[in-house]
């Protein structure tokens, strides 16, 4: 808990509070909201659900009210003064970590067991902290302090894809305490064999895509899809912009070349299927995404590529280069079937709904997994380079509607056997 809210501070601290309380976009809520969000959640499943405490409206009446007020029928967001924020959230952070201290981790109560609402609310933390820099990112005019990337290792070259033999594994979160009720239980699922990509797709690659009017091709589009790319005007990947030597993007307020060698991010689905279409495959759906990441067909399940622990070097995780990795990067992280960088960089889009396992059991509540299942929400899967270690394992399943590109999300492709 100490980890994560350190992290919130250095997400932060470059940014004023003036700028904490204003609403960068339309779509991110003021950056303020995103911190009174982290401490509301932690007060809720923590000091009253655990602990059995009163709500701290009387201590915080101020932050108290604005959350009581919050969207009503698409109007703004009531004012919240960066200040009095911070004072809820230290005041609520001080209150968890004295409960922690004397609550039993081995109670049978499911909530306490293992620490489980601790590492809710941790795993909620470590998420708002990207929603954050998927909020920063979205500023225009104003640059945000970048820290010199760090320099990955290159995994040993491959073929482009691989053969995945058909076969019965196991789909979901297996033997983790912290795991969210959609990604439970884990069960067996049978898949018809398939190819996969190996890295995935590059700038360079969408970039021939763009180059060829692939925007302007109804063909490769899906009906739903051709219609948000024109609602949109859609014309290549978010923050991508034509420069005079070739393309360029704006990355937290700073207009650079397109890094060709880069997974490609801020592609909605539509755009990836669009993409598949063009190049004759298609994506994966979540099943075949995590067959290929974390099976093993001797070991079982992992809950990284690589293996059971994140030691701190297999991947482009915790906010090392504030930008994907050159696509074939990080030899200590290739996944049993031999696909590298299945954990951070970018978000894959997969073919997937999001709907609920067999067995499903919603827990704590309806609204952490529930209320989003639907056949117009899609799967992405494993992580980004804004992603923390300690979230993105391999059963993690993220949720956002097929037309979003704010995030940190690329993909890779799939193809059925001939």
């Amino acid at each position: 808990m100490e980890r994560a809210r350190e992290g919130t501070d250095a997400v932060l601290e470059p940014i004023s509070d003036d700028e904490l309380a204003a609403q960068i976009s339309p779509l991110a809520p003021p950056l303020v909201w995103s911190l009174a969000h982290i401490a509301s959640f932690e007060e809720l499943w923590i000091l009253r659900t655990v602990g059995g405490a009163a709500p701290l409206g009387d201590s915080h009446r101020d932050v108290y009210d604005a959350l009581r007020r919050a969207r009503t029928n698409g109007a703004r967001l009531p004012t919240l003064r960066a200040g009095a924020v911070r004072a809820y959230a230290d005041d609520v952070r001080a209150r968890t970590i004295d409960l922690l201290e004397h609550v039993d981790l081995d109670s049978p109560n499911a909530l306490v067991h293992r620490g489980f609402a601790f590492g809710l609310a941790v795993q909620n933390e470590l998420a708002s902290q990207e929603a954050m820099l998927e909020a920063l990112q979205l500023r225009s005019g104003r640059s945000y302090p970048l820290p010199a990337p760090a320099l990955p290792d290159r995994a040993p070259s491959g073929p482009d894809e691989f053969h995945v033999p058909g076969g019965v594994f196991v789909l979901g979160a297996e033997n983790d305490a912290w795991a969210y009720d959609n990604e439970l239980e884990p069960h067996e699922v049978e898949l018809e064999p398939f190819v996969i990509d190996r890295a995935p797709i590059t700038n360079a690659q969408f970039a021939q895509f763009v180059d060829g009017r692939g925007y302007r091709s109804p063909r490769h589009w899906s009906s739903s899809g051709w219609e948000w790319r024109e609602r949109e005007d859609a014309r290549a990947p978010l923050y991508w912009e034509g420069g005079r030597d070739g393309w360029e993007r704006v990355r937290f307020g700073v207009r650079e070349p397109i890094p060709l060698d880069e997974p490609v991010q801020h592609v909605s689905a539509y755009e990836a299927e669009a993409f598949a279409h063009w190049a004759g495959k298609r994506l994966p759906t979540e099943a075949e995404w995590e067959r290929a990441a974390a099976w093993h067909d001797h070991e079982g399940k992992f809950r990284y590529p690589w293996g059971q622990a994140w030691m701190g070097f297999e991947a482009n995780l915790d906010r090392r280069r504030f930008s994907p990795a050159p696509a074939g990067s990080y030899a200590g992280g290739v996944s049993p079937v031999g696909c590298v960088q299945m954990a951070g960089d970018v978000w894959e889009w997969t073919s997937s709904t999001f709907h609920a396992y067999p067995g499903f059991v919603a827990f704590p509540g309806p609204e952490c997994s529930e209320v989003n299942f639907g056949d117009d929400v899609r799967v992405v899967r494993g992580g980004s380079w804004a992603t923390d270690g300690l979230v993105a394992r391999a059963s993690l399943r993220r949720w956002e509607h097929p037309g979003r590109r704010e995030i940190f999300a690329g993909f890779r492709l799939a193809r059925d056997v001939r």
